[in-house]
């Protein structure tokens, strides 16, 4: 192929993953509710396996199809890591709530500093082992199918979203120990009630919103300039 045709290939390698975490965050909401916080994280797995295997078996069958659909998966995957800190906020005791939810944000760079430093010529980054980095993504995805059945569904969810209260008690002792959390148990109900007198906005509708427009201006601002900050890099 001609030097433009592979910059446009590579260009279109590089940004179909973004466009499947589009996807993938679009419908993170929904999962969450429809199946709960752990079966979503699950079902989560599931294209970041399939994304792995086409990544590391495209050069063996000479497709770069395979690459692009790979890279997709892939991010379709990354698109609902939502459920991560919603999962891990609602399983930690409200004392701890707050670190447990940064140090996602802390794996997930810590995770891009593993990344690159195995893409190194000298590690994978090689002409020979390339296609084992590209499929080395799958390795967390299954570490995770395999340890978090063993974990209980969200106690909030169950109680709020299920109506579970006897799950819910089984699942804080489960990741709490036995002692009183009638406590915890009574904030969650009163939550519950609260959301019942609020209504779920959808994307369009907050945009529409006024009374939530400088609170979205700041989001946006935010969420832009923070790419500018080098926090990736630290």
């Amino acid at each position: 192929p001609s030097a433009e045709m592979i910059t446009l290939m590579w260009s279109f390698i590089v940004s179909i993953y973004s466009i499947g975490g589009l996807l993938g965050s679009s419908s993170a909401g929904y999962l969450s509710v429809r199946f709960g916080r752990k079966k979503a994280m699950l079902f989560a797995n599931v294209p970041a396996l399939l994304g792995a295997a086409l990544l590391g078996l495209s050069r063996l069958c000479g497709s770069f199809e395979m690459i692009i659909a790979g890279r997709l998966f892939s991010g379709v995957c990354g698109g609902k890591l939502a459920f991560l800190p919603m999962y891990a906020g609602e399983i930690s005791p409200k004392k701890l709530r707050g670190f447990i939810n940064v140090t996602s944000t802390v794996f997930l760079a810590l995770g891009k500093t593993v990344a690159r430093i195995l893409g190194l010529r000298e590690l994978l980054g090689s002409q020979s082992l390339w296609p084992m980095l590209m499929a080395s993504c799958g390795f967390p995805a299954l570490v995770q199918l395999v340890a978090l059945p063993f974990f209980p569904e969200s106690p909030p969810y169950l109680l709020m979203h299920k109506g579970d209260q006897e799950g819910c008690k089984k699942a804080i002792r489960q990741l709490w120990g036995e002692g009183q959390h009638q406590a915890e148990i009574d904030d969650i109900m009163k939550e519950k009630a609260t959301m019942k007198n609020t209504k779920i906005l959808s994307v369009l509708e907050l945009v529409k919103e006024p009374a939530f427009r400088w609170q979205l201006y700041m989001i946006v601002i935010l969420t832009t300039t923070i790419q500018l900050c080098g926090i990736n890099a630290v």
